[in-house]
């Protein structure tokens, strides 16, 4: 059997880091607000005639084969993803598990939540175990926790389950996405993606802050209470079509994270957002936990080429924002059906 699968990317626009918990208990009405765009992680999973498990990165260009489903249980990895959910979903025969992505590394786009869930939809296909979304979904993020050693966060895998835009409600009574109902044509014209080139590491940079809330710091709590705030207003003001309004509240998002941990922004992202005002630019922030990475901008209607041209002349590199309508894809060679959709949106 083959079986191929794909998941989508995210743009997160408000809210992040209070997704995970049990920070956002700490904020009523806490929620994110995020886009899945049409860059894809996606994997290949086919099953063998013989025991072994063969692991496959090409973008890390890594290959790794065990003789058997044991001894990758008694072994250490390169990929320590793709060994633990292979650990995990426990194949009955051997396997060769290949992986790739069209984010880059450490872009802050949620792409290792995206191929996370990616990879679970082939398996839980190949070892015929039918998971509800929910509880992939909840595979996926334990996981990770367990591949990275810190607490992760919710928001990465619902849009790679569900695509479309999104709001992920962060409850005492569990967490819940909103589909949002906006027009996918105007998202696109209105933002920019740029990546800078410098790939930042999202654990680290989500921990520290994690553990400055926790230890009661004042100024963070603040900040995050204020970050809620942001988010049930962008929420709304995307449902309203309030560019105005949209471009008011991610710049006050940037003004906010960039408070809780001074590694947040580089002088290379703040040149890009300054520097692209003159042509367009309304807001800007990083994208995910920041330090690198990529940054969204919100640009005036009819500016999307000049700023983007501005970009690439300061060093960045475009990437296409495009909204993604479907989550999770699963595709195999023994169905009738060509594609098992995790969740369709049409605009």
């Amino acid at each position: 059997m083959r079986v191929e699968s794909r998941a989508p990317a995210r743009v997160d626009l408000a809210g992040g880091t209070v997704d995970i918990w049990p920070l956002y208990l700490f904020h009523p009405g806490a929620q994110t607000v995020n886009i899945a765009i049409r860059n894809y992680a996606s994997s290949v999973v086919e099953t063998r005639s013989d025991r072994r498990i063969v692991l496959i990165s090409r973008d890390q260009k890594i290959q790794e084969t065990f003789e058997s489903f044991s001894d990758l249980a008694r072994g250490q990895s390169s990929l320590p993803l793709l060994r633990e959910l292979v650990l995990f979903f426990e194949p009955r025969r051997g396997v060769t598990v290949e992986t790739a992505s069209e984010v880059p590394a450490g872009a802050g786009l949620g792409g290792s939540s995206a191929l996370n869930i990616a990879l679970c939809g082939a398996l839980a296909r190949v070892t015929g175990k039918h998971y509800p979304r929910a509880q992939l979904l909840e595979i996926a993020k334990n996981v990770e926790a367990i591949v990275i050693q810190v607490p992760t966060g919710w928001q990465d895998y619902f849009p790679a389950l569900y695509g479309g835009a999104s709001a992920v409600h962060l409850g005492r009574d569990g967490v819940k996405r909103e589909k949002l109902q906006v027009s996918f044509a105007d998202l696109e014209e209105h933002f920019v993606l740029c990546y800078t080139g410098m790939p930042r590491d999202s654990a680290i940079n989500n921990w520290e802050v994690m553990k400055s809330h926790i230890d009661g710091d004042p100024k963070v709590r603040r900040n995050f209470n204020q970050i809620t705030a942001i988010a049930t207003r962008m929420r709304e003001a995307l449902l309203a079509h309030d560019w105005g309004d949209v471009a008011k509240l991610l710049a006050q998002e940037w003004i906010n994270r960039k408070r809780n941990f001074k590694g947040i922004s580089t002088p290379k992202i703040d040149r890009m957002i300054e520097q692209t005002k003159k042509h367009g630019t309304l807001a800007a922030k990083v994208c995910g936990a920041g330090g690198g990475g990529c940054v969204v901008f919100l640009v005036e209607a009819g500016t999307k080429p000049t700023v983007e041209s501005e970009l690439v002349r300061l060093g960045g590199q475009i990437i296409n924002f495009a909204v993604s309508r479907t989550g999770l894809e699963v595709r195999s060679d023994d169905s009738e059906s060509l594609w098992e959709t995790g969740g369709t949106e049409r605009r």
